[in-house]
Order: structure tokens, then sequence, then C-alpha cells
């Protein structure tokens, strides 16, 4: 067992496997105040704890009497027809205890009695407070004594359950939204335009795309749809559920179009990864004289980054600068940071953070984001350090945004530091810190750590399988790899396509070609063939087995080729030292069209130096140089230099170990 003392995170904690793979047990329940006998307890490890009711209430148990949750949960004789008993949670009572009013309701029985009114107000006061367990139990109540619930209650239910935003329940939340609109239409329940646009953003949220058609019908059957709320909320959904024509359709409807509609166009847009129909949204939008508010600032900004337009983003900012309010904005000012670094013009980037007046902690997870897309790691790293001198702690984000740093760095005693701050902040439990924890160890070369964390993980997901695995492959544990796989298919969360990618990689190290075509049936089970980077491995595979004529036919069958089809089919060649015609692969490529990348030129590069064509090397350098503006790395230059050395031509060897030494 080892103490960790962090200058780094600012934290002293006691640091053992054990420690590292404890999840948080904190609770968070407001109105709980331990006793003094609970203070003595000592706390259960996780290992050794059983459950009992005693323990799931220690103190509460003697006050169920006083508290509704306990009495609403109780199981009732279901009618026959449907009723709101089906909108409540799961949240059960630990004793099961007969109903009664009293208990519900004991200080103020006699007024709800006679005022139900009293009982709704109850009801959206619990709905706005976000507490939907709350509300869902007095409703629960309503119904067993057979009294009406009003639409304007049943809005706040809705909203409360579209705005319930935790990872853990969102999806329950999103499927109580879908049962209490059903039940208000079994009930008859009149549905009003609040209600209509709560329940419409409910099922953008679940993705309910026929629910949403028919939502969208019943508008037009009650002559609601021309409602400026209701078509944008449709927007919204038709984005969200991937419906982009109907979407544009919607909008193409709407006359009078204010900065409400046009937002939901350009967030759709961007939502969609469709970068350029936002840009052209927001240039139509300022044509027709309506001013981008704050929320399409920070829409449209990580747009401008994605896409590198640097110049459209120094018009916004100026405009920023221009509207005073929106300047002192810390989300405005974190969006303009991440804008800059993403376009590569980091000094711009750092000069707006150190000009913000108001920084926080997402502003300095922008920066820090920014040093890494910049490849300026080692300030990446420093930065958490100063964002903690300023007196800010980093978050959730932040510990994820870092982790990743210390992997590439190899930085493991950076990396433990993290570690034993994220287990004393209860970050742990999360799936995206524990995997990003799984590959820092794994790059450190500490396999055995990444195994526990991924042993200990409650919930895994698709990602954390597919971690996994490219920890034993970075380890060089491929058979392990493939046991890894194997139990991933056997288990809930099935491979998705970047895992079969994986798995396809290792079929052609270990040259097991019967795996490699189970996986290859299995992708065009799932249609995965289409996706680029997946039918790369399927070319590339077939070529380190030998069997050109495969990786050729795999190449055909791809209906839109682009650059990774063409740099694998161009190394599978390479693979079968077919080296002529992988270049005149690479010239064809450009004569139909096709923009060589940075790895493509690596392939090609490889290929010249094993093939010794020392001519065509430097023709291919000066293209990727000259004509395609690509900087050439390390290992181009590497690459090259070997090859003219090998052939004895030690001058121009020379003069590219000066090119390499004089770039930035």
């Amino acid at each position: 067992m080892n103490t960790i003392d962090s200058p780094l995170l600012s934290t002293s904690i006691r640091l053992s496997p054990k420690t590292l793979l404890k999840p948080s047990n904190s609770l968070n329940k407001p109105n709980f105040k331990p006793s003094s006998t609970h203070l003595k307890t000592p706390l259960k490890s996780p290992e050794n704890l059983t459950f009992s009711q005693k323990d799931a209430y220690p103190i509460s148990l003697p006050l169920q009497s006083k508290n509704p949750h306990a009495i609403y949960s109780d199981n009732q004789t279901t009618p026959s027809r449907p009723t709101q008993t089906q909108f409540r949670t799961r949240l059960k009572s630990p004793k099961k205890k007969p109903f009664s009013e009293k208990d519900a309701f004991p200080m103020s029985l006699p007024l709800h009695t006679k005022n139900p009114h009293a009982i709704f107000s109850d009801i959206q006061r619990f709905a706005r407070q976000g507490k939907l367990k709350e509300a869902l139990t007095i409703l629960d109540y309503c119904d067993q004594q057979g009294i009406p619930v009003n639409p304007t209650t049943f809005s706040s239910l809705l909203r409360a359950c579209v705005e319930s935003k935790s990872l853990t329940h969102g999806r329950r939340h999103y499927r109580e939204a879908l049962s209490t609109y059903s039940e208000m239409r079994e009930l008859g329940v009149e549905l009003n335009v609040y209600s209509f646009s709560c329940m419409i953003k409910s099922f953008a949220g679940a993705t309910a795309f026929r629910q949403g058609l028919k939502a969208h019908a019943l508008l037009i059957k009650n002559g609601l749809v021309d409602s400026s709320i209701l078509r944008t909320s449709l927007i919204d959904m038709y984005f969200k559920c991937g419906k982009i024509k109907l979407a544009r359709l919607m909008f193409e409807e709407i006359v009078e179009r204010d900065v409400v509609v046009w937002g939901a166009m350009i967030a759709g847009f961007g939502h969609n990864r469709l970068q350029r129909e936002a840009l052209e949204y927001l240039r139509w939008m300022r044509r027709e004289g309506i001013c981008p508010n704050s929320v399409i600032m920070t829409t449209i900004l990580p747009v401008i980054g994605e896409v590198g337009a640097w110049k459209l983003g120094r018009e916004v900012h100026a405009y920023v600068v221009k509207t005073k309010s929106y300047s002192k904005q810390v989300f405005i000012q974190s969006a303009l940071i991440d804008m800059y670094c993403k376009c590569g013009d980091m000094a711009s980037g750092r000069q707006v953070f150190y000009a913000s007046t108001e920084r926080n902690a997402v502003s300095w997870t922008a920066l820090m984001s920014g040093y890494v897309s910049n490849g300026r790691l080692d300030q990446a790293l420093r930065s958490i350090a100063w964002m903690q001198q300023e007196g800010f702690r980093p978050d959730v984000v932040t510990v994820a945004t870092v982790l990743p740093v210390c992997a590439e760095l190899r930085a493991l005693r950076q990396g433990k530091e993290i570690h034993s701050y994220a287990v004393k902040n209860g970050f742990l439990p999360n799936v995206s810190i524990a995997t990003s924890l799984m590959v820092m160890y794994s790059k450190c070369g500490n396999l055995d750590y990444s195994f526990k964390l991924f042993d200990g993980m409650d919930a895994r997901n698709v990602i954390s399988w597919t971690a996994m695995i490219d920890s034993y492959v970075e380890n060089g544990c491929l058979h392990e790899a493939v046991g890894v796989f194997r139990s991933m298919q056997l288990s809930k969360h099935r491979p998705d396509s970047v895992a079969m990618a994986r798995i396809l990689s290792i079929c052609g190290e270990l040259r097991v070609l019967k795996l490699g075509k189970e996986i290859h049936g299995q992708i065009l089970k799932k249609d995965f063939e289409s996706i680029p980077f997946v039918s790369a491995e399927i070319i590339k595979m077939y070529g380190k087995f030998g069997a050109i004529s495969k990786a050729k036919l795999a190449f055909k069958a791809i209906p839109a080729k682009g650059s990774m089809a063409w740099t694998a089919i161009i190394e599978a060649y390479g693979y079968n030292d077919l080296y002529q015609d992988a270049i005149n692969l690479f010239h064809q490529m450009q004569s139909d069209g096709f923009i060589p990348n940075h790895y493509t030129f690596k392939a090609v590069l490889s290929i010249c130096e094993r093939a010794e064509l020392a001519d065509d090397a430097c023709l291919i350098f000066n293209l990727m140089s000259r004509r395609y503006r690509i900087k050439a790395s390390n290992e181009h230059y590497s690459s090259i230099i070997e090859l003219l050395n090998r052939v004895g031509r030690t001058e121009d060897a020379q003069r590219f170990i000066q090119m390499r030494s004089a770039s930035p």
C-alpha cells in the first residue's frame, strides 16, 4: 500500500488496488441526518456488505408514517383499465404497509380532501423542483382517491420527466414521460400547447420517431400546428430522430421565423454533424436581419471549429465583442477558446482565455483541450495544476480530458494522482473515467490495473469492452484480446463497428483466417461494411493473409470509396510485395479525384522504402508537401532518410535531416 502526496491535484490519500477500485458510496439525501449511533458505527466494506431492510433505511424507518414516499409506493389493487399508477417510479418501501389517507397527508388531510387543487399545487411544486419521484407518488394517491388531474399538472410532470438529465435515470424518465402521455390519452385528458411541447421534447430525447409522428398528427387534428412553440419542438424532435428532410419541411412551412426557430435549425444540423448546412443557415438568418442570441453563439462556435472556418470565427468573435452582454458570458468565452484552438490558432485562444475576467472549470477545460489538439501535451498537463492555483477544482470533464494526456506522455505518476483525485471525489463510478484510466494504465505498461478496473466496473458498456481489448493489444497480448472479444459476444453488450474493426486488425496480426472470415460474416450481417474504417480493416486483413484477390473484391464492393479504402488497398498490395502495383494504385487514386491524406503518404513512402524506389519516394514526398500542403511527420522523414542512406544517396539524406530539424 502506497501513500500518494499529489502536488498536481492537491490531495493526499492512501492508494491501493482496493482503494482504486472502490466505488463511491456517497448518497444525495438532503433530509438525512445521522444520529450519534450512526456516527460511531464503522462503515462496511463493499465486499462484506449484505443488504437488509434495516440497512436500507437505518434512521427513517420509524418516520415512515410521516414520509409520503413509503406510503404512496405500496401495492394497490390494479383497476381493469390503465390508470395513473403506471407512472409511479420503481422506488419501493422496504416494508409493506397498508395504505391510509392519514399517513399520506398527516397534517393537511382535511384541506386536501375538500380542495384537490392543493394536491395539484404540491405535484407542480415537486415537478418544478425536479423531485420527480415525489410528484409521481402524489399522482398515484390521486388515482387511488379517484381525483381527476388537470392538463396543467400533467404538463408539469411531463416537463419534469424531460428535464431530468441524470445519466443513470434519464432513460427511465423518458419512458415515464411517454407513459404519462399515453395515459393522458387513455383518460381523455385534453392536451394544451404546453403539454404538447413537453411531450414532443420527451419523444426527441427518447428518439421515439413513431410516437412523434402520432403527436404531429394530433397537433394537426386539434388545430395547434400553427403554434411557433410546437413547430420549433417538432423541428428539434425530427433532427434528434435523424429525419433531416422532415425538419426542413417543417421549417419551410413557418412564415414568421424568429430567432428560436433559426436556432433549432442550426443546432439540429450541428447535432447531425452537418456543419456546412449549419453555417449556411447562420448566413441565411443574418440576411433575414435576425441577430443570433447567446444560445446560437454557443451552438455555432463549435461547428466553426470543426470545419476550421477561422475567418468566419473571427467575424463571430467581433460580433461577440460588439455585443457587450455576450462578451462577459463564460460559456461563450469557452466556446471561443475551443473554436480558435480547433482552427489551430492557439495564440488567439490563449488571448481570449487570459482576457476573460470570469473563468471557471469549463474555460480551463477548453484551454486544456486546445493544448491537446495542438500537440502541446506538457502544457495541458500543467494546466490542471494552474487551474487549482486559481481556486478551481477539476470536474469530471476536466479529469476525462487530462487522462488521455497522461496516457500519451506515459506519465504514470501524474495518472495515479488523478486516479486518487477521482476516487476521493466520487468520479470513479463514471464509466468514461474508468475507461480512460484503463487506457492510461495500459499505455503505461500496467496491465494489471487496467484489468482490475475493468473487472470492478458495475456498469460496463461497449466502449469499456473495446478499451479492454485495446489494453491487451497495447501490451502485445493478442490472444487475450480475442478472449475478451469472445466474452463480449456472450455479454449483453454486442460488439459495435469499432470493436469489429479492432478484432479484424488482430486477426490479421495473428494470421487467423478462420476467425477473420467469421468476423467478416458478422459485419455483413450487421451492415457495417459501408463504414469506411471497417471496410478498410477488411481489405488490410485479407492483404495480410496473402489473399489479394479477396482484398480486391472487398475494395470493389465498397459503393462510396474514400481515402481510407484507397490507403487500405495500397497497403494490401504492399503486404504481398506488389510494390509497383501499389504505386500505380496511388496514382490511380489521384486520377479518380480522391485526395491522399497523411496516412496514405505514410503507406506509400513505406512501400518505396521496402522496394528501394528512391526516385519515386522523392517525387511523392515533394507532392505531399507542395501540392497537398501536408506537413511531413517524423515517420515520413524517417522512411525517406532510411531509404536514401540504404541506396547510397547520403547527401540527399543529409538534406532531409536538415529539413526535419528546421521544421517546427
